[in-house]
């Protein structure tokens, strides 16, 4: 496993999902974790499974949509941490389809801008300081694979997240002579609390999954977490700049389909 000893890691939205997983394995590589999440609970059991594994983790539950978190979240890893953090992740974000964009409005997509993109600058902008001042640094955010295909009903969510994405190049060849590496990841079919296996099922034969996905199953928290892992440790020391598609292979094989029945789109083709 890549080694994060002496190293810590701020993970948002880091309780459950992919970012729960994400704590536990950077826990479990050695990473001293400071994880926010909105619930308590999540964040607790997360810290829970942490230390039961001889890791080390502190929580600072919060909505990681205001800046009173942030600030909150930057105080308690900087102390921890002694100064700098040596990783940050932006994870949070959330699927919550708007409808046909025509019928949207700009309440809509206020929501989806504060949860998809505007922490993630507000977070980077926090904790790039003293990575800059220190010299090294390394900075992962989460996108989507839906930044980069046609999703309807889901406009405002794909074009933030697309600008996650773009926010990442730049920011890497602006930081990369302060030794700070930006990268993202773009995951998809995650079985996750937020989109869980069998509501993305929708009662179908759960055999259909080996023809939507190349790699015949849902992913699963610990797939994007052990690239986020990966990115966050020497075995990528040459890297920026890239958002890397976890997706078990959906975006080389397929995209959105209309529904045979004239109502709507699926990402999953109709079974006959």
């Amino acid at each position: 496993m890549v080694s994060l000893a002496e190293t810590t890691a701020v993970v948002t939205g880091g309780g459950g999902g992919i970012g729960g997983g994400t704590s536990r394995l950077f826990a479990a590589a050695g990473a001293t974790v400071v994880l926010n999440d909105i619930d308590a609970e999540l964040a607790e059991s997360a810290v829970a499974d942490i230390e039961a594994d001889g890791g080390t983790a502190v929580a600072v539950v919060g909505d990681i949509r205001e800046a009173s978190t942030v600030e909150e979240l930057h105080a308690t890893a900087t102390e921890v941490a002694g100064g700098a953090v040596d990783v940050l992740v932006n994870n949070v974000g959330d699927y919550r389809p708007n409808g046909l964009f025509a019928e949207t409005d700009e309440e809509q997509w206020a929501a989806q801008y504060e949860i998809q993109l505007h922490h993630v600058f507000r977070c980077t902008r926090t904790f790039l300081p003293a990575m800059q001042e220190r010299g090294r640094g390394v900075i992962i955010n989460v996108s989507t694979v839906e930044a980069f295909r046609g999703v309807p009903h889901n406009s405002a969510y794909s074009a933030f997240n697309a600008g996650v994405s773009a926010f990442t190049r730049s920011l890497a060849v602006e930081v990369g002579r302060d030794g700070i590496r930006v990268n993202c990841i773009a995951p998809d079919m995650a079985d996750t609390l937020q989109t869980p296996g069998d509501s993305m099922l929708r009662g179908r034969d759960p055999q259909l999954i080996r023809s939507w996905i190349p790699l015949g199953r849902w992913g699963q928290p610990l797939d994007y977490a052990k690239v986020m892992l990966f990115l966050a440790g020497d075995l990528s020391s040459f890297m920026t700049g890239n958002t890397l598609m976890v997706d078990g292979g959906t975006m080389a094989a397929s995209g959105w389909y209309g529904r045979a029945s004239g109502s709507g789109w699926t990402n999953l083709p109709d079974q006959p």
